[in-house]
């Protein structure tokens, strides 16, 4: 517990992490644009740093939980960022969900600095993120993954060190194609039942128990029958990480045919004005083509 925590970033999945390491007892200090969520934080017992330079100036262990690439270059790499204040033998825990390639080239350059990194992307969505029982998917030296072990399980459940650096970047792109093709396929099986004029909820019932049952199935098929599109897994952000998922796969030789069509379906549901809900609201997609709604009876 004797570790000084930064952490960056307080948005849907980082202000209920953040929150986790202050109820276990965690020493944290914050930084975040959005005033509101860093008062949260205050008023649970943190620290407000006016800078990522701050929060590298004090804090043994940085952690970053940010949208897209580029925000975690800025944030680490940046004037005024992490890097410019962190102390040798610091560690960054990048938590968020970045191109691998991005990742493994932000390690080095710490490295250089002699700080370390490891990339540890979640997953589990906002209820895990609150609950404390995220996935977890590390990246990065294992002497290194043992010193912090006890911060990451102050938020999630099942931690796995997974590889080297970029390997827990890597393997949430894997997470996010199965992900979001288990709800595309799962979209275009609700649309056909609703179309069809059978008791969609029923239909549920009946499936769930067998092969087609899945996490994915329980979490949003509910949510889609009460027409919740509240955003725990945002389809812009959805977006970003099928995006990254194809340019690592291009870059690799890796024929995605599937996850290219999901990519375009994010594109058409972001021209659509859906960018900010849920990303089991890519059932308005098949609905709006086969012009029908799903819900319940």
């Amino acid at each position: 517990m004797s570790k000084k925590i930064g952490f960056i970033g307080l948005g849907i999945m980082g202000k209920p992490m953040a929150l986790n390491l202050l109820a276990k007892g965690y020493e944290v200090m914050v930084n975040d644009l959005n005033k509101e969520a860093v008062q949260t934080l205050i008023n649970a017992g943190a620290k407000k740093a006016d800078s990522a330079k701050g929060i590298g100036e004090n804090s043994d262990v940085i952690i970053s939980m940010l949208p897209a690439s580029h925000h975690v270059q800025q944030v680490v790499l940046g004037e005024n960022g992490v890097l410019s204040g962190a102390k040798k033998g610091a560690v960054i825990i990048d938590m968020s969900s970045i191109s691998p390639v991005v990742s493994k080239e932000i390690a080095a350059i710490a490295e250089k600095q002699g700080v370390e990194m490891l990339d540890a992307p979640v997953s589990g969505g906002e209820p895990k993120a609150k609950d404390g029982t995220l996935a977890i998917m590390v990246g990065g030296k294992e002497e290194v993954f043992e010193q912090v072990k006890d911060i990451l399980f102050a938020m999630g459940s099942e931690i796995t060190l997974v590889g080297g650096n970029g390997s827990g970047a890597t393997a949430k792109l894997a997470n996010q194609v199965i992900v979001n093709l288990n709800i595309a396929a799962m979209s275009e099986a609700l649309v056909l039942a609703a179309k069809a004029g059978i008791d969609v909820e029923k239909m549920y019932q009946a499936i769930r128990g067998g092969l087609a049952g899945s996490a994915v199935l329980d979490a949003k098929v509910p949510l889609i029958l009460d027409r919740n599109f509240v955003a725990g897994g945002r389809i812009d952000i959805n977006l970003k990480d099928m995006t990254n998922v194809m340019e690592t796969a291009h870059s690799i030789g890796v024929p995605m045919p599937l996850s290219s069509q999901l990519l375009e379906i994010f594109h058409a549901l972001k021209v659509d004005g859906k960018a900010a809900d849920d990303h089991g609201g890519i059932v308005q997609y098949y609905e709006k083509l086969a012009q029908v709604t799903v819900g319940r009876v």
